[in-house]
């Protein structure tokens, strides 16, 4: 699959990978930082954004889509980092094929199966009820949003979704029957018996309970050189949280 990107700068490759429900765009703020010393390419995955659909979404097929589009863009070896589904699809990618790979950032996320929280029953809910023959107007659906997705943040967070359709109505970008239909897969743990022998770097939000100590033995036993640091005032969306903290682990770590 032909993925849609975003890319800037110039430099050694560095790969951001979003999360559930997320763009590319959500990542630009980062990527113009980072692209003072990398080539940042961002991409949207599969059944997100600008992408293709497909009925098919797991992170074996997602895994293959970022490698064509490195093969696209004649990249042999990169750096890469992932958000929440985007940090278990590269740590797919860096078990399956770590000659891609230099080093990795994982950003509050482990290996091991999650289950569906009702966070995400929620959202999923929230947005397919929405009936777009009626609302009008970016405003509108905000509102109807309102209640079911109290959380202003979350809400503009989904909201970036939203685009206008050639028939001149309001849409979600993002595959939402298939999201839906295959979301056990994405909460899948990412299993093998590959490790991953480079550098990686784990970082987690100390308000978030997506990584917990517990997590750590798995983390070892897959990334065997992996660090694993804590922003303690971060939640899940640790890069919007603390950005500055954020991007100085990251610059750390990546180094020259």
């Amino acid at each position: 699959m032909k993925l849609f990107y975003r890319t800037y700068g110039e430099g050694k490759p560095l790969v951001i990978l979003h999360g559930l429900y997320g763009i590319s765009d959500n990542w630009v703020t980062h990527a113009r930082a980072l692209s003072e010393k990398y080539q940042v390419i961002i991409p949207d995955l599969r059944n997100h954004g600008q992408s293709p659909h497909s009925s098919v979404f797991n992170y074996n097929a997602m895994t293959e889509d970022v490698r064509e589009l490195l093969e696209d863009l004649e990249i042999e070896s990169c750096l890469l980092i992932g958000h929440s589904m985007g940090g278990k699809l590269a740590m797919n990618l860096a078990l399956e094929n770590s000659e891609v790979v230099e080093k990795l950032i994982v950003v509050d996320m482990s290996p091991k199966r999650y289950y569906l929280r009702e966070f995400h029953n929620k959202l999923m809910d929230a947005m397919m009820h929405l009936d777009f023959t009626q609302l009008k107007s970016r405003k509108e659906v905000e509102d109807a949003l309102k209640m079911p997705i109290p959380d202003d943040r979350i809400r503009q967070f989904i909201m970036k979704n939203l685009h206008w359709t050639e028939t001149k109505s309001l849409s979600w970008r993002m595959n939402l029957p298939s999201i839906l239909e295959n979301i056990d897969y994405v909460f899948d743990a990412i299993e093998g018996h590959t490790t991953f022998m480079n550098p990686a770097l784990f970082i987690r939000g100390g308000k978030s309970d997506y990584v917990t100590d517990a997590d750590f033995p798995l983390i070892f036993q897959k990334f065997p050189f992996a660090e694993i640091k804590t922003i303690p005032q971060a939640g899940h969306w640790v890069q919007v949280d603390q950005p500055d903290d954020f991007l100085m682990l990251v610059n750390d770590f990546l180094g020259d």
